[in-house]
């Protein structure tokens, strides 16, 4: 994909299209593949993820590789929380466990800014990690997109 191909929905945003770019967002994680992810972002795309800052495709899908090596049965909801213009800013959560069986569901939130052909230009994501005991897990679909019927994170009491 080159920089001057559009990837649905552009902005400017209205609620209906930010509520998709959002679940598409999601789905796309939900995917665990880093390659895929990084195609939704500017070749030059800058991120602050926790307190790690990378710069570029290449960089996101590194950081990415090593998230998902680390980040077993990595299970993600999205809700959107404001948009204006070219941006959008979400609240997260996800579930995931260590290579030793402990689960966690972690929190989050995260502002986008898009150029003008969809691709995310801008990423400031800030998550807080909570260890949850395994009956405590929400997040029970098969590994992959989350199903339409799930509920989200409003509905989950999250």
């Amino acid at each position: 994909m080159t920089e001057s191909e559009n990837r649905p929905p552009l902005p400017a945003f209205t609620h209906e299209s930010a509520t998709l770019k959002v679940r598409l967002a999601e789905d796309g994680w939900n995917s665990r593949d880093p390659a895929r992810v990084a195609l939704a972002y500017t070749a030059a795309s800058r991120w602050r993820n926790r307190a790690e800052f990378v710069t570029g495709r290449e960089a996101i899908v590194g950081l990415l590789t090593r998230k998902w090596v680390r980040e077993l049965d990595y299970r993600l909801i999205k809700e959107l929380w404001a948009f204006g213009g070219n941006r959008i800013a979400v609240r997260f959560a996800y579930e995931w466990r260590d290579d030793a069986g402990n689960w966690f569901r972690s929190y989050g939130n995260e502002n986008w800014e898009f150029d003008q052909h969809g691709l995310m230009a801008l990423r400031h994501a800030s998550i807080n990690d909570l260890p949850i005991r395994e009956q405590e897990r929400k997040f029970h679909w098969p590994l992959g997109r989350r199903p339409d019927d799930h509920p989200g994170l409003s509905a989950l009491g999250l």
